[in-house]
């Protein structure tokens, strides 16, 4: 699955890809490019530090650095085109003040930018059902369809949800529905996240984010606020110690880039769960609301095949105990069928027969 970051101009999108991938984009021009950075997951380094494995191995999520949106990118139409291949979006935003750096709109108003992307994008949705519509009528003429006229209404009330300024990702379909526009290229129906580029002597403000969350919680949009300069000084430090003793100054409890990684994956629909031993601790990605079978296919299809049962430790009751013998003793280790539903931060091992 991927993430495709957003943007307008200089807003700071380039200096996040960087701080997540750990790879600085060329210059890119029109073009997408493509990057994997590792999940920052707090969990993940705790585990290691207890296991002391001889391999760790993090989950990792593909990243897609998106043409800036721009006039000439808009009337081309071919950012439409990257974006509508993301499986999710993270809109970077700026919300910081830097006389060095031009804004395209001359000055700084992140609610505005906010605006004039989704605006953007919901002319996109809006665009592609009028033509719908138009090969759905000259199709209707021809000979009747009772698919094409149950599409046909269906758009008509996408296009007056559109039209109050809503997203789709809030029009509520029915599976049926689903089927009949599963293949159209909808920009406002993936899920977003929104990113505030802050300065550094802004970033434990929280007046901007109460400001957009009313608003941003009605189009079901995530946010969170990062300053991209200050996540670039505590890259830079060497030890765990430095970056403690940074973010303690700062005021920081733990790094944006860790925060930003749940959400992307919770924008992305995913969750985490662990196998962990002395030969090795991984974290790997499932769809939320996967059951057991499914979590087990991630690691290979023929423990999903093979699959017996999953035991379950709670990475909380884990922490809590101390180790797997002592969390064994208080009743905390569980074994599970095919039936349950793997949990966010759960500890898995797979039993199976092939």
């Amino acid at each position: 699955m991927e993430l495709g970051i957003i943007g307008l101009p200089q807003t700071g999108k380039k200096s996040l890809f960087e701080l997540l991938t750990g790879s600085r984009p060329s210059e890119s021009g029109d073009k997408a490019v493509a990057g994997v950075a590792d999940i920052r997951d707090a969990r993940f380094d705790t585990l290691v530090k207890m296991y002391t494995p001889k391999k760790d191995v993090p989950a990792r999520i593909n990243l897609q650095l998106l043409p800036k949106i721009e006039s000439d990118s808009i009337r081309e139409g071919k950012i439409f085109t990257d974006i509508s291949r993301m499986d999710a979006l993270c809109h970077v935003v700026r919300a910081f003040k830097d006389d060095s750096v031009y804004h395209a709109s001359g000055s700084i108003d992140p609610v505005r930018d906010i605006e004039s992307v989704n605006s953007e994008l919901i002319m996109h949705d809006l665009i592609f059902i009028e033509k719908r519509c138009e090969r759905i009528e000259a199709a209707r003429k021809r000979k009747a369809d009772a698919k094409l006229d149950a599409e046909d209404a269906l758009l008509a009330r996408m296009k007056s949800h559109l039209e109050q300024d809503l997203c789709l990702r809030t029009f509520d379909l029915t599976e049926e529905e689903e089927k009949l526009v599963s293949g159209y290229p909808f920009i406002t129906a993936k899920q977003m996240l929104i990113v505030l580029n802050v300065s550094d002597s802004a970033i434990r403000d929280s007046a901007l984010m109460e400001k957009l969350g009313a608003s941003l919680t009605k189009l079901n949009i995530e946010i969170m606020q990062v300053s991209a300069k200050l996540e670039a000084e505590i890259s830079m430090l060497e030890s765990d110690e430095e970056k403690k003793e940074f973010m303690e100054d700062a005021g920081i409890v733990q790094p944006a880039l860790n925060t930003l990684s749940f959400l992307a994956m919770k924008t992305l629909g995913l969750i985490s769960f662990f196998t962990v031993g002395k030969d090795e601790v991984r974290q790997w990605q499932v769809r939320n609301g996967s059951p057991a079978p499914v979590a087990a296919g991630v690691i290979h299809t023929d423990i999903q095949r093979g699959f017996i049962r999953a035991e379950i430790m709670k990475y909380d009751d884990l922490i809590a105990a101390g180790t797997e013998e002592d969390l064994k003793k208080a009743g905390k280790f569980h074994v599970m069928g095919k039936d349950y539903i793997i949990e966010d931060g759960d500890i898995v091992n797979f039993r199976f027969n092939v």
